[in-house]
């Protein structure tokens, strides 16, 4: 396919998703279906293209002063790809498989308009609903954040320390092009291009050996600052499919008591398999099974309890661009109230001088600092870990990493424009010995 058809391609599935009310994922896979005669390359720079319009759907709107899939797209190339007029205007010389030619009103457009006197959520590209959200955390710094958080994140990977140092995978995995990640001492990275296909990481023998795993470099660094240590008993609460659980499990080098659950046995079905490759053996998977607590011989005995929180997930917008043009305020609520009941759970399972280690990817405040403080309202005898004391684990990084991120009382925040991450927020909370 010609970068031509390939544009007619995006413009024909971002006017799908509209129209349908599709998830951009389960459209891309239906066109894929489709059209079989697209070769992965195509397929690859066609979903380059629909991603970056989700990721800049409103400035590149406003850039056109149209709302149409054909102005999002065309937006977009200026915004995001950093195309002039003459250079979209190739694309779209009206040939076979090739957009329409630029009528007068939109290569004016690309030739004059700019973000500059854009509203903060127009250059931010948010939903407006959520400016106020982003304004109490960011302040006029909101734009830029946002900004940042509407890239296309780089491919991240942990070393599994339980089977293999970092610096032997990085040599056996120069071939993908990974780098060393610029905090976390066991993470990897692979920078990708606008049209570059996601490396196939689940064929390569460092990963089907269990000696690495697809993990952003924030949640990487969460589960460090928790502090985990060989010997403990660790509870995983909100453990999912397992990613935090295994990077608890390399931390504790084996030693120790891990659990981990989450209400969701469905959430848990990949753990199994990801445990046996990584070489875990010391972690019990607790599925719940009715009414009963599978946690009820833990009370008041646990060292660490992980609550990897359900939130709105707005600090991974790189990575899932349609989320937030779905999101609604409602869903803010509901995870308010979850993040209410698995704190509260957490305080029961944790022992005198044992802590909680709350995370979100979230970077809106009342899901973090705010949550923060109302429970330590309803549970007196927890208080913050201040943030420099949880910052041992990155040893010489420690300072320039405290002065990247945002911090407040109540914890720390970490962003893709201010440390190249998703966005996470991480509270330690520790209990009073008695």
């Amino acid at each position: 396919m010609t970068p031509a058809a390939r544009l007619s391609a995006a413009i024909e599935l971002i006017d799908a998703i509209d129209t349908q009310r599709v998830p951009a994922a389960k459209a891309l896979k239906e066109w894929g279906t489709a059209h079989r005669y697209a070769g992965s390359g195509d397929r690859a720079a066609i979903s380059g293209l629909v991603w970056d319009v989700l990721r800049r759907r409103a400035s590149g709107a406003w850039i056109m002063n149209n709302d149409t899939p054909r102005a999002r797209v065309l937006g977009m190339l200026k915004v995001e790809r950093g195309l002039d007029a003459d250079a979209i205007a190739a694309l779209c010389d009206g040939g076979r498989f090739a957009p329409q030619p630029l009528n007068e009103a939109e290569r004016a457009a690309l030739a004059s308009r700019s973000l500059d006197d854009a509203p903060a959520h127009i250059a931010g590209d948010y939903p407006q609903w959520l400016d106020g959200y982003l304004a109490q955390v960011f302040g006029d710094d909101r734009a830029a954040e946002a900004t940042a958080m509407a890239s296309r994140a780089p491919l991240d990977l942990r070393v599994n320390t339980l089977k293999a140092k970092r610096e032997k995978v990085l040599g056996s995995t120069a071939h993908l092009g990974t780098t060393s990640t610029p905090w976390s001492p066991v993470g990897l990275r692979i920078e990708l291009g606008a049209d570059a296909r996601n490396p196939g990481i689940h064929a390569e023998e460092d990963f089907i050996k269990g000696a690495i795993e697809v993990q952003d470099e924030g949640s990487q660094l969460a589960a460090l600052l928790s502090a985990a240590k060989p010997g403990e008993q660790v509870i995983d609460l909100c453990a999912g499919a397992g990613g935090k659980t295994l990077a608890l499990a390399a931390m504790m080098q084996g030693k120790g008591r891990l659990i981990a659950t989450d209400h969701d046995k469905r959430q848990l079905a990949p753990i199994y398999e990801r445990l046996s490759r990584a070489g875990v053996h010391n972690c019990d998977v607790r599925t719940p099974k009715g009414p009963n607590d599978t946690l009820s011989d833990i009370y008041a005995s646990a060292d660490l309890v992980l609550i990897d929180a359900p939130c709105t997930g707005t600090g991974t917008w790189r990575r899932n661009p349609d989320a937030k043009w779905r999101m609604r305020p409602g869903a803010l609520e509901v995870r308010l109230k979850d993040q209410v009941a698995v704190l509260d759970r957490a305080a029961d399972l944790v022992k005198p001088g044992g802590r909680i280690a709350y995370i979100t990817c979230s970077v809106l405040g009342q899901e973090n600092g705010e949550q923060v403080r109302a429970f330590i309202v309803r549970h007196p005898e927890f208080a913050v870990v201040p943030p420099s004391q949880t910052m041992s684990v990155l040893w010489d990084k420690a300072d320039d990493f405290a002065a990247a991120t945002l911090q407040s009382a109540e914890g720390l925040l970490m962003t893709p424009r201010r440390t190249g991450t998703d966005g996470f927020f991480v509270s330690v909370l520790k209990r009073q010995a008695s």
